[in-house]
């Protein structure tokens, strides 16, 4: 459904235009695409910093997980949970034990909705400043106010036991087939809260995802540049957060397929940007997950593929 959305809001802004919009690009997609891994090794420092033990996680090796965690995320249509729990997989391989790698990537995964959050707060209150559109800020406020309880449920849950939580949902469906679970639940849900205490640490990779969302808001700028339709830097910011927004809320789409066109759409039209600029930025974006992600599948596979060797 995604999918045949995306290609309706291509079809009736016209493929010739919106292709036309995208080949004037020329090589610059790849140069773009490469660009990506600047917030990707920004955004890769931000979780580093949250697994205890530097020997077991240098940066090289957790870039390479996260270049493989973003590539299962975006291509493959496990609602965004294919790359966190194959990325466990790959840092226990590495020697890693079992809690830090969980309790690292859950803090990792809580930190970055958190900084989402607040850069859509933020890109709100540009898009005000900068359209006057009242009409939209305000329904994009309501929406980030009703999403505001869940956030809390969230950090509320891990306060009081996220996995202990889940196990004891388990125990009800599965009528107690895993007695032991309560136990090592009980053991991750202590980690978790000791994690939340390391505040310095905490802040830093907060700061580290702030400087990530700027990086995006970069590459959304080179983007519309070398489409020829260059833009302000608020402007960019304003196309990031907000896309980001949207996109987070939709994910159980696959891939946000037909989501982020249509995010890009809409975000665009407010900022003057031509219905064919915007879809051809969103192909742009489709193209720079070709180019980068689908060879960090293969080197997934081929990574499994040696293992299963052995």
């Amino acid at each position: 459904m995604g999918f045949a959305l995306a290609i309706a809001l291509i079809a009736h802004y016209g493929f010739g235009a919106v292709l036309s919009a995208f080949t004037a690009a020329g090589t610059g997609i790849l140069w773009v695409s490469l660009f990506h891994l600047v917030p990707m090794a920004i955004n890769t420092r931000a979780w580093q910093i949250l697994v205890p033990g530097a020997r077991t996680a240098p940066f090289g090796f957790m870039m390479r997980v996260n270049w493989i965690r973003e590539g299962l995320n975006a291509l493959v249509p496990l609602a965004g949970v294919a790359g966190d729990i194959v990325s466990i997989r790959l840092m226990l391989k590495r020697g890693m034990r079992s809690t830090p790698a969980v309790i690292s990537l859950v803090l990792d995964m809580t930190l970055t909705i958190v900084i989402r959050y607040a850069w859509s707060i933020v890109g709100v209150a540009l898009l005000l400043e900068r359209t006057n559109a009242a009409t939209a800020s305000g329904r994009s406020l309501v929406a980030l106010l009703a999403f505001l309880p869940i956030l809390a449920a969230l950090l509320v849950a891990q306060r009081v036991g996220l996995f202990g939580l889940i196990a004891r949902m388990i125990h009800v469906l599965f009528s107690g087939r895993w007695p032991g679970l309560a136990s090592r639940t009980a053991r991750l849900d202590r980690a978790l809260r000791h994690a939340y205490r390391r505040r310095t640490r905490v802040l830093r990779s907060c700061a580290w995802q702030l400087a990530g969302g700027v990086a995006g808001g970069c590459e959304i700028w080179l983007t519309l540049y070398i489409l020829g339709h260059p833009v302000s830097f608020l402007d960019a910011m304003i196309i990031e957060t907000m896309t980001q927004a949207i996109v987070s809320a939709a994910f159980m789409v696959p891939g946000a397929l037909g989501v982020q066109e249509g995010g890009f759409l809409v975000i665009g039209s407010l900022l003057g940007i031509a219905p064919e600029i915007s879809l051809a930025l969103a192909l742009v974006r489709r193209a720079r997950d070709v180019i980068l992600f689908v060879p960090a599948l293969v080197a997934w596979q081929t990574a499994e593929g040696r293992h299963l060797f052995r």
